[in-house]
């Protein structure tokens, strides 16, 4: 069984997983800006919830495809619906990504999932 854990840069705009030691995938990401810059530091997947407050077929939320909360409260990696935010600061903190990745990282880690969030 793989043991995944997630690493993000906040200077690169990177989100990576690894399995072990070996870096098995890189995303873009947008993080937070300035006044709601995302946090370093720690934390593990708590929840995954799809099409947050939207609905299969709908209008997207700001939230995207799928919500993965962190245990940070009121954090979380997600999807969006401004595609066009990747590779910028411009979030209230959580992690965007671009859906069809955001859904391929939620298929591949379980909850649990270590997730360090760093400067570089």
């Amino acid at each position: 069984m793989p043991a995944y854990s997630i690493r993000i840069s906040l200077s690169r705009l990177r989100l990576e997983l690894f399995d072990g030691d070996k870096l098995v995938r890189t995303y873009p990401v947008a993080l937070g800006k300035i006044a709601t810059s995302t946090p370093r530091g720690d934390f593990t997947i708590v929840s995954k919830v799809p099409y947050p407050f939207s609905h299969p077929g709908g209008t997207l939320s700001p939230f995207g495809t799928l919500w993965m909360g962190l245990s940070k409260p009121h954090y979380g990696i997600h999807g969006t619906n401004n595609p066009a935010s990747i590779g910028h600061y411009v979030s209230h903190g959580c992690i965007r990504m671009h859906n069809q990745d955001v859904n391929e990282l939620g298929r591949l880690v379980p909850l649990g999932t270590p997730v360090r969030i760093r400067p570089n």
